[in-house]
C-alpha cells in the first residue's frame, strides 16, 4: 500500500483536496505524487475520511446531527432522513428524543 507512506500532514492534504472537489491528477501533481497512489489511498479508506482516535462509527457526527436538524426544519420524516444519511430509523429516533430532552 503506497499510500501507508503519506504523512499525517499529506493524507490531511488529501482529504482536504477531495472535499474542495480538486481531482486526482491535480492532488497528485501538487504533492509530487502519482494519481495513482492517490486514487488507491481513496480506495482503502473506501473513499472516507478516518474518523479521529477514539471515536466510535455508532456514535452520530456534528454533520450527521445538523443533517438530521435540516431534514426536520424541512419537514421530512425520521425514516427518510435515516434512509438518506444510511442510518438506522431508531438512531435517528434517539437522537431527536435526546436533543428535545437536552432545552
Amino acid at each position: 500500500m503506497t499510500w501507508r507512506r503519506f504523512s499525517e500532514a499529506e493524507r490531511a492534504e488529501i482529504w482536504d483536496a477531495i472535499e474542495r472537489g480538486e481531482s486526482l491528477r491535480v492532488i497528485g501533481r501538487r504533492m509530487g505524487r502519482a494519481h495513482g497512489s492517490i486514487r488507491q489511498f481513496l480506495v482503502d479508506n473506501a473513499g472516507r475520511r478516518p474518523r479521529p482516535p477514539g471515536s466510535s462509527d455508532l456514535r452520530l457526527t456534528l454533520a450527521e446531527r445538523e443533517e438530521i436538524s435540516r431534514g426536520l426544519a424541512a419537514g421530512q420524516s425520521l425514516r427518510a432522513i435515516a434512509g438518506a444519511m444510511g442510518r438506522a430509523p431508531s438512531t435517528i429516533c434517539r437522537e431527536v428524543t435526546a436533543q428535545r430532552g437536552a432545552h
